[in-house]
């Protein structure tokens, strides 16, 4: 395991939690044991963009820092939100450390995890490109050029699996994946009365 070339001075910690009514003092624990002298955190929604003590940290932080969180789980929510913070951090010259993923960018090991990350992302967008364009063609052979267009099942399906994965809302999926919302919750009733009426085999 590389060790980081971050001095534990530099070390900034971010802790947050979903409600007002959690405590942040296990995170806080873990943020000072791993070297933070400075720590800054939100109580609220991971799916609220207004997070005042986020944005006092990026306006705080400075070249060469390290930010430290417990799990990324804590800094964002999706793997479009983690890439774009990746992003910010690169240009502001600020490391990131996951405790419980064990990633630190200031090492190669660390920079590859998100580089992959960011390859799966572009892989899985290009893929539900090519679903879409095979099932406009499928169509227009077909000869339904007309009418009302459908909701391509492949998106469903996409948002699905990243609603039952990502911890993202039904909001944020429909809105990455470019489904409407009352269509997406209709398709998983849809597939929940399947699955409880598939017999099972013995």
């Amino acid at each position: 395991m590389e060790a980081s070339t971050i001095p534990q001075l530099h070390r900034v910690g971010y802790a947050r939690v979903s409600s007002v009514g959690q405590n942040l003092d296990s995170q806080l624990d873990a943020l000072q044991k791993a070297g933070c002298k400075k720590i800054f955190s939100d109580k609220m929604t991971g799916s609220r963009m207004d997070r005042p003590g986020w944005d006092q940290l990026m306006d705080y932080v400075r070249p060469g820092d390290a930010l430290v969180v417990t799990e990324l789980s804590r800094m964002t929510r999706s793997l479009i939100h983690l890439l774009e913070t990746a992003q910010l951090l690169e240009q502001k010259q600020v490391n990131l450390v996951s405790l419980r993923e064990n990633i630190d960018t200031s090492t190669a090991t660390g920079r590859c995890f998100l580089s992959m990350m960011g390859a799966i992302h572009q892989m899985e967008r290009e893929l539900r490109a090519e679903r879409a364009s095979a099932g406009r063609a499928s169509a227009k052979a077909r000869g339904n050029t007309g009418g009302r267009p459908r909701t391509d099942i492949a998106k469903l399906r996409d948002a699905k699996v990243l609603y039952d994965n990502s911890g993202k809302t039904a909001d944020e999926v429909c809105k990455v994946v470019g489904v409407g919302r009352r269509i997406f919750f209709a398709y998983l009733a849809q597939q929940r009365d399947q699955q409880s009426t598939t017999p099972i085999a013995n």
